[in-house]
């Protein structure tokens, strides 16, 4: 074999094929709309198309790249489509993209400042810009004494705020001495699946999480925590964790804070609010209100990369007390000691998450706060959330339909009258034709469909139309 065989793309081969990607990209997004939103793929039927064996030698990149619309579109559920409306949004931007290709070329591994200063830096600084941006309390700025640090998902920021509330309550023993049992968490019925995950592997137990009923709004119910707290702790146990919700996924309901602080205040409880889609909306002065109460919480999480253009994965978690999340996750070998790191005038982010390693992420989310604005980012949400409340008085104008819940926001549930079977039979022939993609919830233990509209590139016609398809089809139910 030639000594000057390397495998590796040159620098010029790079250029073209790059280019080759971003024309590819861009073209998708151009006719993204002619693909069926919910991918019609079978099970098993992308493996079956695969070659069996991975290539003994390498192939061209243009049959890589070719590969990718015959074997891989086919299989793809596109939730870039403007015709998207079910989870949440999960919306991508092209700034975001161009930031998110950068941090791969930079190829960073910022689990240390020493590691990759700007990583760090650049971080911790667009962090201290949303702080004012959502109107969230000063404590979360990092010249305070909390701070930001982007994680990957909600999820992981769950569990962060579990574990320090966790090592809060036992004075920073469960960690050496692994939990006794007599810790409870509490969250709310309507509360993200993710909390009963993090419970499991703090090690308290999903015995130990205490799901709290709703009101009518589903929304948790503040006296039912109080009087679980007391029993609880009547019985000898030690309550160490309450998350409370601002904007729930099944429904958008909003927790009462101001009351659920008052009572983590009373009994010394850690204080978690998860914002993940709705938080977003406090970009715009006149939606804030939902963050009322949040300055009484330790930590605070929510998602860019769901309703604010920065494409996954990009959660951005605040305390109040980044010392107590420091002392809680931070684990120092010997071949992580560096003297930036033991001056201690740097901040080290592996300390404030579950992974040592970091991508730098912040890029992303920079270049997207620099594209919008605060101007371009508000012009979004309040689009998005008036033609939310246009899709509710449209369901509450047609006799056949009803609201499941309040829509506060960008989220509507509705629902035939007619009973589960008409509303799951309405929703899979819709998902079958491609023309839109919902999904369902249970609210008040009926099949209810969901509206989430949000996407990077959804307009009022796309609106109309998915309730146009929606009328139709419900037509040839009824």
């Amino acid at each position: 074999m030639p000594d000057d065989k390397t495998f590796h793309m040159t620098p010029e081969e790079f250029r073209r094929h790059g280019h080759a990607v971003v024309d590819w990209i861009a073209d998708y997004y151009k006719r993204i709309e002619s693909y069926p939103v919910l991918s019609q793929a079978k099970p098993g039927e992308i493996r079956a198309s695969l070659p069996s064996a991975a290539p003994a030698k390498g192939e061209p990149f243009a049959a890589i790249l070719a590969d990718v619309e015959k074997l891989i579109l086919p299989g793809v559920t596109h939730w870039q489509s403007p015709n998207f409306f079910a989870y949440f949004p999960c919306n991508a931007s092209g700034t975001a993209i161009l930031g998110d290709l950068l941090s791969s070329g930079l190829g960073v591994q910022g689990m240390l400042w020493a590691t990759s200063p700007a990583c760090t830096e650049l971080e911790t600084h667009v962090l201290d810009w949303l702080v004012p941006m959502l109107g969230l309390p000063e404590k979360f700025l990092s010249t305070s004494t909390g701070g930001g640090v982007i994680q990957d998902t909600a999820s992981s920021s769950s569990l962060c705020a579990l574990l320090a509330g966790r090592e809060r309550a036992t004075n920073y023993s469960s960690n050496a001495k692994g939990s006794d049992g007599k810790l409870v968490a509490y969250c709310s019925t309507q509360t993200h699946s993710s909390v009963e995950k993090a419970a499991k592997i703090a090690g308290l137990g999903a015995a130990n999480l205490r799901a709290i009923a709703v009101d009518e709004n589903f929304a948790m119910r503040s006296d039912e925590l109080a009087r679980q707290i007391v029993q609880d702790k009547s019985k000898g146990l030690t309550p160490c964790f309450v998350c409370a919700t601002v904007g729930t996924t099944s429904s958008n309901a909003i927790d009462p804070i101001p009351e659920i602080a008052r009572i983590c205040r009373e009994h010394g409880i850690w204080l978690h609010v998860d914002a993940a889609m709705s938080g977003t909306a406090a970009l715009c002065p006149e939606f804030r209100d939902i963050h009322r109460g949040v300055e009484f919480a330790d930590s605070y999480c929510f998602n860019p990369h769901k309703w604010m253009f920065t494409n996954f994965d990009c959660d951005v978690f605040y305390v109040a007390d980044r010392k107590a999340l420091i002392q809680t996750l931070s684990v120092l070998p010997e071949y992580l000691r560096n003297q930036a790191t033991e001056s201690g005038a740097v901040i080290d982010y592996r300390d404030w998450q579950i992974p040592l390693g970091r991508r730098f992420r912040a890029l992303k989310l920079w270049f997207v706060l620099r594209h919008y604005g605060v101007e371009g980012l508000q012009h979004h949400i309040r689009q998005h959330i008036a033609l939310a409340q246009e899709f509710a008085n449209w369901v509450r104008a047609d006799s056949r339909f009803e609201l499941a819940a309040p829509a506060p926001l960008n989220l509507i549930c509705f629902r035939l009258k007619a009973g589960d079977a008409a509303n799951e039979s309405l929703m899979d022939r819709l998902n079958r034709s491609g023309d839109l993609y919902l999904t369902h919830t249970k609210l008040n233990g009926k099949f209810t469909l969901r509206m989430s509209i949000g996407g990077t590139n959804t307009q009022r016609r796309h609106v109309e139309r998915a309730w146009k398809r929606i009328q139709e089809e419900a037509g040839k139910s009824s």
